[in-house]
């Protein structure tokens, strides 16, 4: 399938970000937590949106992979912000889901 790779690591993004989230719900100080929360909700949608988009092989997507690669760099960098290994393995992903946008972008 064409964009199978992009499709890959957005579909893999969403799968860390829901679980991110989900686990900082069970955090000790969850006020910390709450950007986190809302960037991974919001990750989440807009990769699984864009997913869905490449999947049916819409030819005017390059808008939606731009704010995807913007959404993955801002959730991977509050991800980064924590030391819970859930939000670390969230980060790697957002990171590697940006860079799968990018390179979607630059052909």
């Amino acid at each position: 399938m064409k964009n199978s790779k992009l499709i890959e690591a957005l579909n893999n993004c969403v799968a860390h970000c829901n679980y991110c989230a989900d686990a900082c719900l069970g955090e000790d100080d969850i006020k910390m937590m709450v950007d986190c929360i809302k960037t991974d909700r919001a990750c989440a949608e807009v990769c699984s949106a864009t997913a869905k988009l490449l999947a049916a092989n819409y030819s005017d997507a390059q808008e939606m992979v731009e704010y995807c690669h913007k959404t993955c760099k801002k959730c991977a960098d509050e991800c980064a912000n924590h030391d819970a290994q859930h939000c670390k393995d969230c980060a790697e992903a957002c990171k590697k889901c940006a860079e799968a946008c990018e390179a979607y972008l630059s052909y």
